[in-house]
């Protein structure tokens, strides 16, 4: 099992938009990414970034609502292994199953778990229900059989359903590549009044050639506009050299990095609070209490800004209330963290042995 997890590393990307988060996996023969269309919607690009791919925007260039599938254009990389699609279904209940996952936010991931269902049907649409444990950032991600095949799309989970997941089967995913690529690549969609795979071409307009159907192009998307208080973040960001779009993580929220830190900010409206979070590094194995020591003394001289844990993570946050956030303030005070971030990562790691987060 363990080689075929770390395998799937390889393969295995994250997705954001300014909608949602969630997990893809490349088939690096087809040069493409399969995740949900619901991870892409409403989105013609998307930031990608995997253990072999740079972030970056990508473009999507399929949609398919009825087996919620979509295909993200993707960028070439070599892979020595061969990534296997089980064409023909041979799954049975109790057979042990890889739920693989890599939202942003979190760490990759992979569970085990048993298949309890393999005919579970919904909307006409046969699912394999499993108890590998599921998070809503794991969709689109592949579930692997024990021989390292995959034999589904993760695709949805029950909510406080005690880990039951369920995953569409790989042989809708094999039929939807095959007639896909006789497009050679074109963006396409489903359409779904009829269900065929239409291409788009010059001159053709929005209707399905086969029914008459209005259709919607991956293309057709209208770019993202950020409104109120996000506007004046993305300014923020903008102003501070940091390129918008790849920052993106969802609604309300962004990633950027810099240095070794890694900041996060989340702006809750309800609140009205803009919390910005930079995780530093990760607690050593030893000299913990001089380590608390030193974070409770630094607390107590530095100003906007907290030292403090998050499980085995060292973060420094800085708080911004919404009402008093323009775009001149905000940026002294971001910088100010970045600026922070930078001494304080440096002396945790040299001082305490405290752990690079990308050594983790």
């Amino acid at each position: 099992m363990k080689g075929i997890i770390e395998l799937y590393k390889d393969i295995v990307v994250q997705i954001a938009t300014p909608y949602s988060t969630g997990t893809g996996f490349v088939l690096p023969h087809e040069h493409i990414i399969v995740t949900n269309e619901h991870v892409v919607r409403d989105n013609s690009e998307v930031v990608i970034e995997g253990k072999l791919i740079a972030k970056q925007m990508a473009k999507v260039i399929y949609l398919d609502q009825k087996y919620d599938l979509a295909f993200i254009k993707a960028p070439s990389f070599h892979l020595e292994e061969e990534i296997t699609i089980e064409r023909i279904q041979q799954l049975h209940e109790g057979d042990v199953v890889i739920a693989v996952g890599h939202p942003f936010g979190l760490k990759y991931t992979a569970t085990q778990g048993i298949v309890s269902n393999t005919m579970h049907i919904q909307n006409d649409i046969q699912y394999i229900q499993h108890d590998a444990a599921l998070n809503p950032g794991n969709s689109g991600g592949p579930l692997i059989n024990d021989q390292g095949r995959i034999v589904g799309v993760n695709t949805f989970v029950i909510q406080n359903g005690n880990s039951i997941g369920f995953s569409l089967p790989a042989n809708y995913l094999f039929d939807t590549l095959s007639a896909f690529k006789e497009g050679n690549l074109h963006e396409a969609t489903r359409c779904n009044s009829c269900s065929n795979i239409v291409f788009q071409k010059a001159g053709q307009g929005p209707y399905c050639i086969h029914c008459g159907s209005k259709i919607k192009y991956p293309s057709d998307a209208i770019p993202y506009e950020a409104v109120g208080i996000p506007r004046t973040i993305e300014e923020i960001l903008y102003k501070l050299g940091f390129q918008v779009n790849l920052c993106r993580r969802g609604p309300n929220s962004w990633e950027l990095t810099h240095g070794s830190a890694i900041i996060e900010i989340a702006y809750h409206d309800q609140s009205g609070l803009i919390l910005c979070d930079a995780t530093l590094c990760l607690l050593p194995k030893t000299h913990i209490q001089e380590l608390y020591e030193y974070l409770l003394k630094q607390n107590y001289h530095i100003t906007q800004s907290s030292l403090a844990l998050r499980g085995s993570e060292i973060i420094l946050s800085t708080i911004i209330l919404d009402r008093q956030l323009e775009v001149n303030s905000g940026s002294q005070q971001i910088k100010s963290l970045m600026k922070q971030a930078d001494h304080f990562d440096d002396q945790l790691v040299n001082k305490f042995g405290a752990i690079w987060k990308s050594d983790d």
